[in-house]
């Protein structure tokens, strides 16, 4: 039984058919239904009432005797609350499928019975819906991709990014993997939307799967698809994702949760550009480019048997890796607290938010082993339950920290001979990893520097000795 709640009393429907027996069959059963119906029999009556009223659904015939009504959705002449019904006679799809491409939510083939009027509706309010989540999705990743944070310490993601954008853009098709690999809550999923947006499938579908959820017994089913009958539920076919994924991107987050026979197939989806469904006979051609994304280094569950190593081969061609936020250094921290507060300040509404020097402290002495996400949501809950627009991260455990300049005697001059800042830093540098047990990560973190450049400094001085 179709669900007429769709119409709610009072509901506001424009009818516009000129065959009039037609016409007041559909108005009664649908004022029975308690809608209000405006009836028209030509485009220009439908304009005049378009431009007065405001309709939460209209059905239109397309044929109409001074045009058809495909001038009106040209026209833009529906409002976008409204959901357009078209009803066409025999023969008269292919225009019905036009109407359809121009903003129409579902259509109907004359004859019909005044019963499926509410189903169409629910079609319509559906198609719509969908339409409106799909914009809203696409206009959030926009802005999220515009507005992720790199600094510093990420100089060098985002220029293996914009190599991997510029050869995307010369590609167009068969676009190799991408391997984004960093702890939990480092960003994996919000780089791989960014990489999205900026290559040339930005117009495209973005699908996104976590491997992690997906039971072992429905992976396969989900990823590739499945054919009626291929398992006892299946009752009908079933396209999957990477097939959803034509022309745009998989995004295959912790990909090393899949089983071995997963992996394989998709292996053969990234080599061949081709898929099978479960139960399916024959060979399926998609493009969907994939992002795979793990919180463990691959190469390690390779080496304990966990993962393909022909899989892993494959996608360690375009490698990313996401330092853990302890390992960003200091300024980056408080640029990206910063940067994150600012959002959060907008989606509250609320202006002159700041961050204490004490808060700052307290900031830089937390090991966020959460990463970027525990950071934003800390910074979150301060603007909350803060009290204020200063925040001072009182609720964080552990003292502030010392402010970083108080190692230097006040009293010390530059000599007039000048001296080697090589040799400093060197020195530094030294004393760090000595007081760490040369734990480049810890002692990274003392200097406020990347582990990177900390190695880089090292080989570069074991060089000179």
């Amino acid at each position: 039984m179709p669900d007429e709640t769709v119409l709610a009393p009072g509901c506001e429907i424009l009818l516009l058919e000129d065959d009039a027996p037609l016409r007041k069959r559909l108005a009664g059963y649908l004022r029975g239904l308690g809608a209000e119906v405006s009836e028209a029999a030509r485009l220009a009556e439908a304009r005049h009432l378009l431009h007065e009223l405001r309709f939460e659904f209209a059905l239109v015939d397309l044929h109409l005797p001074d045009g058809e009504v495909l001038e009106l959705l040209r026209e833009g002449a529906f409002s976008e609350n409204t959901g357009v019904v078209v009803m066409t006679a025999f023969g008269g799809v292919r225009k019905a499928v036009e109407a359809m491409r121009l903003g129409a939510g579902d259509y109907l083939a004359k004859p019909f019975e005044p019963e499926e009027l509410p189903l169409a509706f629910v079609r319509c309010r559906s198609t719509r819906s969908a339409a409106r989540r799909e914009e809203h999705r696409a206009a959030e990743t926009a802005d999220e991709a515009e507005r992720i944070f790199f600094g510093q310490s990420l100089t060098f993601v985002h220029a293996q990014l914009d190599t991997i954008v510029a050869t995307e853009r010369r590609l167009e098709r068969r676009l190799p993997p991408v391997l984004i690999e960093g702890e939990t809550g480092t960003g994996k999923s919000v780089f791989a939307r960014w990489l999205h947006r900026q290559g040339p499938r930005a117009a495209r579908p973005f699908i996104t799967v976590n491997c992690a959820a997906l039971p072992e017994t429905l992976a396969e089913s989900e990823l590739f698809g499945h054919e009626r009958g291929a398992f006892t539920d299946a009752k009908r076919a079933r396209i999957g994702l990477f097939e959803a994924a034509d022309g745009g991107t998989l995004f295959l987050d912790e990909i090393g949760m899949l089983a071995p026979a997963t992996q394989a197939k998709v292996l053969t989806a990234v080599d061949d550009g081709t898929i099978r469904r479960l139960g399916g006979t024959r060979e399926l051609v998609v493009d969907a480019r994939l992002i795979a994304a793990s919180n463990r280094p691959l190469h390690d569950l390779v080496q304990q048997g966990a993962f393909r190593e022909d899989l892993y081969h494959r996608l360690n061609l375009l490698r990313l890796v996401l330092p853990p936020l302890r390992e960003r250094g200091a300024a980056d921290l408080l640029l990206l607290a910063r940067h994150l507060l600012a959002r959060i300040a907008t989606r509250h509404r609320l202006t002159g938010l700041t961050i204490t020097p004490a808060g700052e402290a307290r900031l830089l002495a937390q090991p966020w082993r959460g990463n970027v996400r525990e950071l934003a949501h800390e910074l979150e809950r301060a603007v909350i339950f803060g009290g204020g627009a200063a925040l001072d991260f009182a609720h964080l455990a552990g003292p502030a920290a010392a402010p970083a300049s108080s190692w230097r005697n006040p009293s010390w001059r530059l000599p007039d001979a000048g001296f080697s800042i090589d040799a400093v830093v060197n020195e530094l540098i030294a004393d760090a990893l000595r007081e760490t047990g040369d734990n480049v990560s810890a002692a990274a973190r003392r200097l406020g520097v990347t582990r990177e450049y900390l190695r880089y400094r090292v080989s570069d001085r074991e060089k000179d000795a």
